[in-house]
């Protein structure tokens, strides 16, 4: 194992761990290997002893979720997206998939909504034309069709794209098997 993997596996250990961290200390101060003892200086009567150390104090982590699950667990419990998109809907008919859709759609833009506030980019319709400023971002604009010669161009908007305004996702306060579970099983007790 190399040294700089011995130093992060000891670092990390004696971040956690009291125990990890003593023997280190002892194995830096030469107290603990007996090879090199002898190569470091012992303190003398006339010098004062090491002064001890306050122990660790360690804190506990909490689990996190990324927040692309919160997300996801956010549109199933609050729209049951998740339940939509996993089903099969061939045995349904085209009203009552559309008759469902409705309510996903009501509530899944709530959820976007409350999370995002999602806005347009640009406030022209679709179809208006409009000028692509000189050092456009092409993050923001995707550019198709003609392309020739330098900006500032000319062109039809065909979407006027989407933004955020805010990202407010709700803090995770389940455990760390939690932190994958887009939806818990749920189990009706007789």
């Amino acid at each position: 194992m190399g040294r700089v993997t011995t130093a992060f596996r000891a670092f990390f250990r004696s971040l956690f761990d009291a125990s990890t961290a003593t023997r280190v200390d002892e194995a830096l101060r030469a107290t603990g290997l007996p090879a090199e003892r002898d190569q470091v200086p012992q303190p003398t009567p006339s010098q004062p002893s090491p002064v001890a150390t306050e122990p660790v104090q360690i804190r506990e982590q909490k689990p996190v979720q990324n927040g692309a699950i919160t997300l996801l667990a956010s549109l199933q419990r609050d729209a049951r997206l998740v339940d939509f998109l996993q089903e099969d809907l061939s045995n349904y008919s085209n009203e009552q998939v559309g008759a469902a859709v409705r309510d996903i759609h009501r509530d899944s833009a709530q959820v976007l909504e409350r999370f995002f506030a999602i806005r347009s980019v640009l406030k022209q319709e679709e179809g208006d034309k409009i000028t692509v400023p000189a050092g456009f971002d092409a993050g923001r604009y995707r550019l198709t069709g003609k392309l020739n010669g330098a900006a500032p161009f000319q062109g039809t908007l065909q979407h006027h794209g989407w933004e955020v305004t805010k990202c407010e996702l709700p803090a995770f306060t389940g455990s760390e098997s939690a932190g994958k579970t887009i939806a818990p099983v749920e189990v009706e007790i007789l």
